[in-house]
């Protein structure tokens, strides 16, 4: 789901420092000058598509580059030992909000200060992990989205049995020590034996883990993969997942469209594009004055099921015509 090239570059380019200005007619100069802190656990390209929904939905409220608001991105580059340090810097800076993801972002950012409010654009399970008192009423600085729907787990493995009649085995991979991975797992296996699937953890560490896993999977004779939501690790190995899966020949199921576009079979689930999009509302009304603890939490309400026609010939699977015409989007 990443942008056109020129639109990611444009981004990149504007870097840290980067500024936005709302386009108010009639507005005056403020004499302070806002500034938002973006803190991203991952590394810059694996995100910057997501970052470009951010600022394009700050855009569509009506700023423009070059006035009023100041963009304070700061990446973690996969290292927890930097996570602190970087929610410490943004709190020095006196940001006035701080965009966090994933989890282990808004946690960092959390312990570093009970007063800045932040935002997430796509939290996982954030009453489940304590990050909230409640969606309705979030309480304390955070607030934001939640990208949390275990309950699409089952629907997942229904439509890659709907595309691999022959569906026998599916191996399911996840990284440990994610937030919702327990109920993720209950309703992908309760689905398992309503579909007479057997299913096969294996848990993906890091990405020097991901080549053996498929490994793995070939070995066990498994017909075909799942791959869990909310894995950062996953996620920022996406490329390397599908050009595996299609080098095994092993069909996949994905929670984003983003492996799809990486070369990956099919997904369904949340737009994380979407969520980042919308996420500079919160922002845009926490700038106005808005307390984050009466900010509800939003949760997902649009699904979509993305196919790769492309991916289904390179692994001579034909897909059925009733599952085609229910995507939302087909690639050719």
């Amino acid at each position: 789901m990443a942008g056109p090239a020129t639109t990611r570059r444009g981004f990149l380019a504007a870097g840290i420092g980067a500024t936005v200005t709302p386009l108010a007619v009639g507005a005056q100069t403020p004499t302070k000058v806002p500034r938002v802190g973006v803190f991203s656990t991952g590394s810059r390209l694996p995100l910057a598509h997501l970052l470009e929904g951010f600022t394009q939905g700050l855009r569509e409220l009506g700023y423009e580059e070059g006035r009023n608001v100041r963009l304070e991105v700061r990446y973690g580059e996969s290292r927890p030992d930097q996570f602190p340090l970087i929610a410490a810097e943004l709190v020095r800076l006196k940001v006035d909000v701080i965009v966090a993801v994933p989890n282990p972002a808004v946690d960092a950012v959390r312990q570093a200060t009970q007063t800045i409010p932040i935002v997430m654009p796509i939290g996982a399970d954030p009453v489940g992990v304590g990050l909230v008192a409640s969606l309705a009423r979030p309480g304390g600085n955070i607030t934001g989205l939640s990208a949390y729907a275990p309950e699409l787990n089952g629907k997942r493995l229904e439509l890659l049995k709907e595309a691999v009649p022959r569906l026998g085995g599916v191996g399911l991979l996840m990284s440990p020590n994610v937030p919702g991975n327990a109920r993720d797992l209950e309703e992908t296996q309760a689905a398992a034996r309503s579909l007479r699937v057997r299913t096969q953890l294996f848990e993906v560490h890091d990405a020097n883990a991901v080549d053996g896993v498929f490994r793995g999977l070939v070995k066990a004779g498994l017909d075909a993969a799942l791959v869990y939501p909310g894995q950062p690790t996953l996620f920022a190995n996406r490329t390397q997942i599908a050009e595996l899966a299609a080098r095994h020949r092993l069909p996949a199921m994905y929670p984003l469209a983003d492996y799809v576009t990486a070369g990956g079979l099919m997904s369904y689930g949340i737009n994380n594009l979407d969520l980042f999009r919308r996420a500079a509302t919160y922002v845009d009304k926490i700038l106005r004055g808005a307390r984050p603890a009466e900010l509800p939490i939003e949760q997902p309400t649009k699904f979509e099921l993305v196919l790769s026609l492309r991916a289904a010939r390179a692994l001579g699977l034909t897909i059925p015509p009733s599952l085609r015409l229910r995507a939302d989007q087909v690639i050719e």
